[in-house]
């Protein structure tokens, strides 16, 4: 499999999102290490993710939100967990 390796650019960041809204891979620089992103709320993407990383189901990924809002729709907060959000 192979993939086009472009700058980080607005037109290839339209192009980025893109990929990830049809389900596939984009491997993006981070501030220390290049990251592998997908669409977290599909889980066919999710599956293509952990198969690119060579990852057992049960090795838990991270997921990015955009804000407190998003990541109490995706996830299950303590009390104490929300007071301190």
């Amino acid at each position: 499999m192979s993939a086009p390796i472009v700058p980080v650019l607005p037109d290839t960041l339209a192009l980025a999102v893109e990929i990830l809204n049809e389900g596939g891979l984009v491997a993006m620089p981070t501030e220390t290490v290049y990251g592998l992103a997908a669409d977290a709320s599909n889980p066919e993407a999710v599956v293509r993710l952990y198969e690119a990383k060579g990852r057992p189901r049960f090795n838990p990924l991270i997921a990015h939100v955009s804000g407190l809002p998003m990541a109490m729709r995706e996830a299950v907060f303590s009390p104490l967990a929300t007071s301190l959000a």
